[in-house]
């Protein structure tokens, strides 16, 4: 399998586990156990893989696939966050390199989700400011949907106290 379908194929899947349920209809443990298993098993394949792709976009896309993948499955043998860390350490220098693009918003919505950051939700919303709001595609309105989601709501596993 292409690093470009690898990260693809993990991406996708992290994304609807993420997503699971927001249209209304049921979540079957069964599926969600399913969906949450082969999410955590691709995302540590492309980890141990140690692959890191030749270009920037290549490097952006496995990192990205990557924080999808851990923040998507709630799967934790207790190496997760020291996963985590390592892949954030390798956007650092990626983010720096990497165009304007909706591949740029894509990971800095990913790492503002880890770090919460302020800087990276500035990058994101002048990445948006700069994109004819007439005419996005309609991957740029979800990444746009998404990069507002994590910004309205930057701890949504924490409990909040009274």
């Amino acid at each position: 399998m292409s690093l470009s379908v690898e990260t693809a194929a993990l991406q996708r899947a992290a994304h609807e586990l993420m997503y699971l349920g927001v249209d209304g209809s049921p979540i079957y443990s069964d599926d969600l156990s399913r969906r949450n298993g082969e999410v955590y098993r691709l995302t540590t394949a492309l980890y141990d893989s140690g692959v890191k792709g030749s270009t920037i976009e290549e490097q952006a896309n496995v990192c990205l696939a990557l924080l999808m993948g851990y923040s998507a499955s709630f799967i934790d043998h207790g190496e997760k966050q020291k996963h985590v860390q390592e892949v954030l350490d390798r956007c650092w220098d990626i983010l720096d390199a990497l165009p304007a693009s909706l591949l740029k918003l894509r990971l800095l919505t990913a790492c503002y989700g880890e770090v919460f950051d302020e800087p990276l939700a500035d990058e994101g919303r002048a990445i948006i400011a700069s994109w004819d709001s007439v005419s996005l595609t309609t991957e740029q309105q979800e990444a746009i949907k998404e990069f507002q989601n994590v910004i309205d709501n930057p701890y949504p596993w924490e409990e909040m106290k009274d």
